[in-house]
């Protein structure tokens, strides 16, 4: 039987960040919550007779874009129209750059299961949003409705080449370009709302070959989930049909998240349907070598570089370590709080456990945390230095989520210093054991699990504050001595 190999490129459109739109003052709002067609005036609404102009903050953003994945960026660049009728596009054109677009030539390493793969990046461009459509149907009849809210916001078109081989490979890339935007602080990277739409194009041929097969496009993806499944669904379908003869088509593709399956929607364009020619109300873009330079000195650790030094420099696992480069101020907040001298497997654990818990219960990032760094490194010395246990650590934190409020202070207004003293713990294990003459029996007969019975008890006793290594050594030192005197009689026996 033949063995086929997927060929996937990836078309990512990101929107970016900027306070206004690309070719026009109207402000970006989030469409999820801003009333339809508020954020729209004359350019952005297609209007005859108004003229563009490019948004300087959006071009440097996608410059910051373009050195971070290594690309080579053009002296000049142009933009162009690209052509093609439909509701959301109220100019009847989408200004794009084609021919001649700001950068060329990158490249993005990823870390798949199979080690590390160099992504080849085609090309980095900008270009406008258009609209959204709401589709509705009432009564049997169905009808759009157009929000221009989205027309105009800036976007960055990111096109991989097609070295991408399979659905797990495609899922890193998509998550390692996510990434970076967020690091370049570009883009936030919700899926969700559509700031990040990633369109796999996707082609079957046999192993070894070179020629590529006719390809498919999946659209309107919102999600790292269904880009994989999605992905996944489409190589098994195009091999089912190699491998009983058929032909593949070249169309577009949706995916139905109901039933987990790839659906035709239309055929797939080409280049010169949409009619491209350069733009004749837009100079050609001239990217000074001193721009270039300054924004270049500006930009960040990226996660790639920030995930092997962490590795080095803090021996955390991979597991870990992913964990905190994923979002870069997680990352800052983490290094922070170990430079307070605290262990970082420590400063780990709490941030991606305990402190992410309370983060997603509220529905909060770390940005917006009253919890600072220091307050938290405060809290993992006390329980260093045996003052307060794990157990009412959390309760400390939760507190000190809720209210920033002091660790010290917490434990000392609410009584939850550890109890570590010796003679105190050991008044508390002879009490259990003279309160509980029929586990200890049971003990002393050879079932020796009922120790952890009695630990649970000496620590209910304590309300959870005594030292457990201590509560630990003290019960079987006294339960030892009992063994030793044979002093504690069978209950049943009068």
């Amino acid at each position: 039987m033949a063995q086929f190999e997927a060929v996937i490129g990836l078309e990512i459109h990101a929107e970016l960040q900027t306070a206004s739109k690309m070719f026009c003052a109207c402000p970006v709002v989030d469409t999820t919550q801003a009333a339809p067609n508020s954020a729209v005036c004359p350019v952005c609404s297609g209007m005859p007779g108004v003229l563009p102009v490019v948004n300087r903050r959006a071009v440097e953003y996608a410059l910051r874009v373009a050195l971070a994945l290594e690309c080579t960026v053009a002296p000049i660049s142009i933009f162009a129209r690209k052509n093609y009728f439909y509701p959301d596009l109220p100019k009847g054109y989408q200004i794009s750059q084609f021919e001649q677009p700001l950068a060329r030539n990158g490249m993005l390493t990823i870390r798949t299961s199979s080690g590390e793969k160099r992504i080849r990046i085609r090309r980095v461009h900008l270009e406008e949003d258009a609209g959204k459509l709401t589709h509705r149907g009432q009564n049997g009849s169905s009808y759009t409705l157009i929000d221009l809210n989205r027309a105009g916001v800036p976007l960055l078109e990111i096109v991989s080449e097609p070295d991408l081989r399979s659905a797990e490979e495609v899922r890193t890339f998509a998550v390692a370009l996510r990434d970076i935007l967020r690091y370049l602080e570009v883009n936030s990277g919700g899926m969700e709302k559509g700031l990040i739409r990633i369109e796999p194009n996707i082609s079957m041929r046999q192993a070894g070959e070179v020629e590529l097969g006719t390809r498919t496009e999946i659209k309107n993806l919102n999600s790292f989930r269904a880009l994989e499944r999605s992905v996944a669904f489409e190589i098994e379908r195009q091999s089912e049909m190699l491998r009983e003869g058929k032909l593949i088509s070249q169309e577009t593709m949706g995916w139905d998240e109901t039933h987990q399956v790839t659906v035709p929607q239309r055929s797939k364009e080409e280049a010169h349907d949409y009619r491209y020619f350069p733009e004749p109300d837009l100079p050609p873009l001239v990217i000074e070598p001193q721009w270039i330079s300054k924004i270049e000195s500006t930009l960040p650790e990226l996660p790639l570089e920030k995930y092997d030094r962490f590795q080095a420099e803090y021996g955390l696992s991979d597991y870990d370590t992913q964990l905190l480069i994923e979002d870069w101020p997680v990352a800052e907040y983490f290094e922070n709080v170990v430079a307070h001298q605290i262990d970082p497997k420590s400063a780990a654990n709490w941030i991606t456990g305990e402190l992410f818990s309370l983060m997603n219960q509220a529905v909060i990032d770390i940005k917006h945390i009253v919890v600072s760094p220091e307050q938290l490194a405060q809290l993992l010395q006390l329980i260093r230095r045996g003052e307060i246990n794990l157990t009412s650590a959390k309760t400390v934190l939760a507190e000190m989520f809720a209210s920033g409020g002091n660790a010290a202070e917490i434990i000392s207004s609410q009584g939850l210093r550890q109890i570590s003293d010796s003679s105190q713990v050991s008044e508390l294990v002879q009490t259990v054991l003279s309160e509980n003459p029929e586990p200890v029996a049971a003990y002393l007969a050879g079932k020796e699990t009922v120790q952890n019975w009695l630990f649970g008890q000496v620590m209910r006793a304590a309300k959870g504050q005594a030292n457990p290594e201590i509560v630990q050594r003290e019960l079987k030192h006294q339960l030892t001595k009992l063994q030793a005197s044979d002093t504690v009689r069978d209950p049943n026996v009068s």
